[in-house]
């Protein structure tokens, strides 16, 4: 229940515009990281573990693969941003007017 009151929570912010820019964005992070804190122990059940190995395991995979979702999602975000530019397309549609 409490991760989808987070997940509510993020989405009525950028919803009804309660904040603006970087607060905005820094509450977003906030959520999120509770949100991960909150999956680490209710529902991989981290606090829970007997053997400290284990834990360390999956601490390390479950950063692990939120770094290349991440890391990705820029990644993917940043060139679809700068080969998808408004500037851009108007220079290659003005160069395309000749032929």
């Amino acid at each position: 229940m409490t991760s989808i009151i987070l997940t509510v929570e993020a989405y009525l912010l950028v919803v009804h515009r309660v904040l603006q820019g970087k607060s905005l964005v820094a509450a977003i992070i906030g959520l999120a990281l509770t949100q991960f804190l909150v999956q680490l122990f209710f529902f991989l059940h981290l606090g829970r573990e007997t053997k400290p190995r284990w834990k360390l395991m999956v601490f390390g995979l479950m950063v692990m693969i939120v770094v290349i979702f991440v890391g990705g999602s820029l990644w993917i975000m940043y060139n679809l941003n700068y080969n998808m530019s408004p500037s851009q397309i108007n220079n290659y549609l003005n160069s395309q007017d000749g032929l």
